[in-house]
């Protein structure tokens, strides 16, 4: 049985993560889902949300935009549409993403304007889930 998990967390435009980890932590479209070493072999599709892996004693986070998760015993293959390690998260640039999809989901409400709701509802979790794990870094 393999002792680390290969990690890797690709986007379209690049690799966004490499590394020998202990321990990983998604947000399936069905619910989170933690994998260890030696985890049978599964493919999912991944919803937005936080992932987490544990290194050492430590525990790293990353903003996932939706993709696919493909594990094996000895590694985990993020294909996001986007990704994003917490420390490089620009958190006033996801404040600014926040107020703007909060702004038109109010506008939409108030039949001021019509605009594709599903959209803005999507466009505001993202900012928020960008906030939390961006939030989660403590030395910037």
């Amino acid at each position: 049985m393999a002792e680390k998990l290969n990690l890797e967390i690709v986007s379209p435009d690049k690799m966004v993560l490499s590394e020998e980890v202990d321990e990983v932590v998604a947000t399936g479209s069905l619910g989170q889902f933690g994998v260890l070493p030696g985890h049978l072999a599964f493919l999912t599709t991944l919803d937005v949300g936080e992932l987490s892996y544990r290194k050492g004693g430590a525990t790293y986070y990353a903003f996932v935009n939706s993709g696919y998760a493909e594990v094996s015993s000895d590694k985990v293959t993020i294909l996001a549409e986007s990704a994003e390690k917490a420390e490089y998260i620009d958190l006033q640039r996801a404040e600014e993403a926040r107020k703007r999809a909060e702004d038109r989901l109010s506008r939409a409400t108030s039949g001021s304007e019509t605009i594709d709701e599903k959209r803005a509802e999507v466009a505001l979790k993202r900012s928020i889930i960008r906030l939390q794990v961006g939030g989660k870094v403590e030395h910037r």
